[in-house]
């Protein structure tokens, strides 16, 4: 594998054969406003750079990623070796086969990734603050867990102190600005969440999106969290140069985030 320099691999400790990458603007052949590795193929950018970016990423990484089409829903997909995902709508995908890239791409939501400490399968979800929350206090995590449990991949949620996660770069608690109700979305099932929300003269609110992730993973048992802090290096939008970010440009590409078996 040879990784652009710019490109973030997970600092986490990921057993022997977990694979994982973040992608940056850097390394690519899309021009402005899209520059330069735009992975989106829906975002208004040349179809042909695209694929070019694609092929490059694919072959920086020696297996090829699994596009999702993200909905800002919960659905988790589990990839296995012939059955084609591409344009599948899901905001989540896992693998328990060698090659499978779990993908998810970004412009300001928050990607997570994880693995168990066995490296007997991996996932990357996609969570943006709907597909978070959820509905009734279920989003993408809690949905995630529920199919590990259904296919035995752990055996109740005391079992996940055997996982780990990373998040990636997202919008950043100092950007990420929203409405009441977006907290109440939050607060209706999880009083914890009132720490990750500074209100404004406005009334709208600032929400730190990866203390909401960590606060849903702890709850499922997982206390191991690394990456995204929730500091500056780590926002979207306050680091144009590297990062895409939808809320500071509006017209811009993807980042991906992928995890595989390898």
């Amino acid at each position: 594998m040879a990784f652009h320099p710019d490109w973030m691999v997970p600092d986490w400790p990921a057993p022997p054969g977990v694979r994982a990458v973040f992608t940056t603007r850097a390394g690519g052949d899309s021009e402005p406003p899209y520059a330069s590795l735009n992975l989106g193929r829906f975002v208004g950018d040349d179809a042909a750079l695209v694929q070019r970016n694609r092929q490059a990423l694919n072959s920086a990484m020696g297996a090829s990623a699994n596009y999702l089409r993200q909905v800002h829903g919960v659905q988790v997909l589990e990839l296995k070796p012939l059955a084609a995902v591409d344009d599948v709508p899901a905001d989540g995908a896992f693998s328990r086969h060698r090659g499978q890239v779990c993908t998810v791409m970004v412009a300001d939501c928050l990607p997570i990734l994880l693995c168990d400490h066995s490296g007997t399968w991996v996932a990357a979800l996609h969570a943006g603050w709907r597909g978070l929350a959820g509905e009734q206090g279920e989003g993408i995590v809690e949905a995630f867990f529920k199919q590990l449990v259904t296919k035995s991949l752990i055996n109740s949620a005391q079992a996940a102190t055997d996982l780990i996660a990373w998040l990636g770069p997202c919008i950043g608690p100092k950007a990420f600005e929203v409405g009441p109700e977006v907290r109440a979305a939050f607060l209706e099932h999880s009083p914890q969440a009132a720490d990750a929300f500074v209100a404004l003269p406005s009334g709208k609110w600032l929400a730190h999106l990866p203390l909401l992730a960590r606060q849903r993973l702890q709850s499922q048992g997982i206390t191991g969290v690394y990456g995204n802090d929730g500091s500056e290096a780590w926002c979207t939008v306050g680091n144009p140069l590297r990062f895409f970010s939808f809320r500071r440009d509006r017209i811009c590409g993807r980042h991906a985030a992928c995890i595989w078996l390898e």
